[in-house]
């Protein structure tokens, strides 16, 4: 289950770079009743989505050349030590690590297969303030081209273990972090030729919202100017889902979870 109360391995910040920020703000404030707060004068323009005052994600306009897209990031102790660990398994390093105003130290890293993903070193800032909760990231969900390969990288450079979880029709491969047990699973890797909408796209990282009505969603994302990647639906004792993006093309994911009791 993904928490803030955040251990190494697991995700604690999420980001958007789109190439219209005030569109991106207009939209999410819309679909999640999202603020935008800016980080100050010296961040470039980075800032915070909010609800009720408490963190949901951060929101960037994208850099030159860089496809809208949302980035997952996952605490590290040591963000110099993880990107070296993130080379030896055959990963790149895409933003070195580096101090972001005394907050905390972040790097943006490649998988094996040339997945990016981000890693952040905890300073005045923990990571997100809210999970798990409507309108907040609530799972994480890799898509690759070869599952074995990307569980290797992932143990190697952050230490996650993953373990096979029945599935309707199949198995899942859940993700933890290092010895946290299976009760603290926050994602999956997905094998990307079983799943033709994200075949055609690619590999990467899927952030899951929870939302309260993911029917409500689905209709708002489109009334909003987004598009509906795959329809609502159910998926027996998980919840219903569907697959979404925003305006601009930076791809996310809802979900209404099963919760005990209804």
């Amino acid at each position: 289950m993904l928490t803030t109360r955040f251990v190494d391995g697991a995700p604690n910040w999420l980001d958007v770079a789109t190439t219209d920020l005030d569109g991106a703000i207009s939209f999410y404030g819309g679909l999640f009743g999202w603020e935008f707060r800016s980080a100050g004068p010296d961040a470039g323009g980075y800032g915070f989505f909010q609800q009720n005052g408490k963190t949901a994600a951060g929101g960037m306009a994208a850099p030159d050349q860089m496809p809208p897209a949302w980035t997952v990031y996952f605490q590290s102790a040591d963000a110099q030590a993880t990107a070296k660990a993130a080379e030896g398994a055959r990963g790149r390093v895409l933003t070195p690590p580096m101090d972001v105003m005394g907050q905390g130290h972040m790097a943006v890293l490649a998988d094996q297969a040339g997945v990016p993903f981000g890693i952040w070193q905890p300073g005045q800032i923990k990571g997100i303030d809210v999970a798990n909760e409507p309108n907040a990231l609530a799972w994480v969900e890799l898509y690759t081209p070869d599952v074995a390969a990307a569980a290797a990288f992932y143990g190697a450079a952050l230490g996650l273990e993953t373990s096979a979880v029945p599935f309707p029709g199949s198995t899942y491969t859940c993700v933890n972090a290092a010895g946290a047990g299976e009760n603290a699973m926050f994602g999956g890797i997905v094998p990307l030729a079983d799943d033709p909408v994200e075949a055609a796209a690619g590999a990467y990282w899927l952030p899951y919202f929870e939302v309260a009505d993911t029917d409500v969603v689905v209709a708002d994302t489109r009334n909003l100017g987004g598009t509906v990647r795959a329809p609502a639906t159910d998926v027996p004792g998980v919840g219903r889902m569907a697959k979404l993006a925003d305006p601009y093309g930076a791809r996310f994911a809802v979900i209404r979870s099963e919760r005990p009791g209804g």
